[in-house]
């Protein structure tokens, strides 16, 4: 099993990665949160990897962190949770804030995360709650304010959105209202939390 990728970071979309090891191209699905963090198409990159086995297919899941990944593999044990909606779970709320949301039985927030309704989130809660309490809960600030990159968040946010396959029309409305409501909560507004904040208002409008 390919536990871990180091090399060159041929192609990056918000959901995939093609990663250059010694000339071999290894595709990868990743999260939203790892998509934030890589760095630049060419540049190196290491990343922590689950490889899924199905009869049909072999799918590889990349982490930039040892955390992301434990908790990947912790959300598909969870009964009608497969790698898809665990990435989804990953790219809708902060690894932190997920891990408080299990330990504390917030069904609330966890149903507010883009693709999971109550009863997936009550599954959550009944199944991980127990795990998640022995692992570490870390709080990261935000890395950039609003008012130096509020062009190039909303170009970034609209152009993953865009990859995601939503329209260009619903994405620059979802980006803006979205940036609008961070200001008004006294956020500080970043690429990772207007595009969390437009993944969850596209949710509601489908």
């Amino acid at each position: 099993m390919i536990a871990l990728l180091k090399g060159e970071l041929e192609h990056k979309t918000p959901n995939l990665v093609v990663l250059d090891v010694n000339g071999v191209g290894y595709r990868v699905f990743i999260p939203l949160s790892t998509f934030y963090k890589l760095p630049k198409e060419k540049e190196k990159v290491c990343l922590e990897v689950y490889t899924y086995v199905r009869e049909d297919c072999i799918s590889l899941f990349g982490f930039l962190t040892k955390e992301e990944r434990v908790l990947f593999e912790h959300l598909i044990s969870v009964t009608k949770i497969g790698p898809k909606l665990a990435l989804n779970i990953l790219s809708g709320i902060s690894s932190s804030d997920l891990k408080t949301a299990i330990a504390a039985s917030d069904i609330v927030t966890l149903s507010g995360i883009p693709g999971i309704g109550r009863k997936t989130a009550e599954r959550l809660v009944y199944e991980l709650r127990e795990k998640i309490q022995v692992m570490p809960i870390e709080r990261h600030k935000a890395e950039s304010s609003a008012a130096e990159l509020t062009n190039q968040i909303l170009d970034d946010v609209i152009s993953a959105l865009t990859n995601l396959g939503y329209s260009k029309i619903e994405a620059e409305k979802a980006a803006k209202d979205a940036f609008s409501n961070c200001g008004k909560r006294g956020e500080s507004a970043s690429v990772e939390t207007v595009l969390k904040e437009s993944l969850k208002m596209l949710g509601k409008w489908k």
